[in-house]
């Protein structure tokens, strides 16, 4: 943490911790936490996208071993979050999917995960059509009706490896 957030500093002489409102369990507004990989902007509401100028040089490395999460355990000490759940998406997505798509709201009946079982399953990062949306969702709601102490641990383990194996949609 304390190397992380020299080199942040040293960047981009900005707060090393970027915070904000997500909806968590029963649309709850919470803090989530994370190590800062972007420059300031008034944009918080937009995910970073392939090639994003406002990621900062440290932020990408960061976002590709994702180790700009490691904050997200301060969540899930807090009981805001959980190490394996739907990820907390942005209010503006929220909004705009929870109208859309018919399950959406049954992510809100559990805690946000600093992992998923949709982002090992290769829809983590930037939604760019609303059909990987609908596909985040489907694994969202299996998840969420199928949960087990073995789904959770196969999570993490593929959690991990594709960490170290580097995940192309990590930007």
């Amino acid at each position: 943490y304390p190397l992380l957030g020299i080199l942040i500093k040293l960047e981009s002489k900005v707060p090393v911790f970027f915070k904000q409102g997500r909806p968590g369990i029963d649309e709850n507004e919470f803090i989530c936490y994370k190590f800062r990989s972007m420059k300031m902007n008034k944009t918080t509401e937009k995910e970073a996208s392939k090639d994003d100028p406002r990621v900062t040089a440290i932020g990408k490395f960061m976002r590709k071993t994702s180790i700009d999460e490691l904050p997200q355990f301060v969540n899930v000490l807090l009981g805001d979050m959980s190490v394996v759940g739907p990820r907390p998406h942005l209010w503006s997505q929220n909004k705009e999917y929870g109208k859309k798509l018919k399950k959406y709201i049954i992510r809100h009946s559990v805690k946000p995960g600093i992992t998923g079982l949709a982002q090992v399953s290769g829809f983590r990062g930037e939604i760019t059509t609303e059909r990987d949306m609908v596909n985040r969702i489907k694994f969202d709601v299996f998840y969420i009706e199928n949960w087990s102490l073995i789904l959770d641990l196969k999570i993490i383990s593929q959690t991990v490896i594709n960490i170290f194996k580097g995940d192309k949609k990590a930007y």
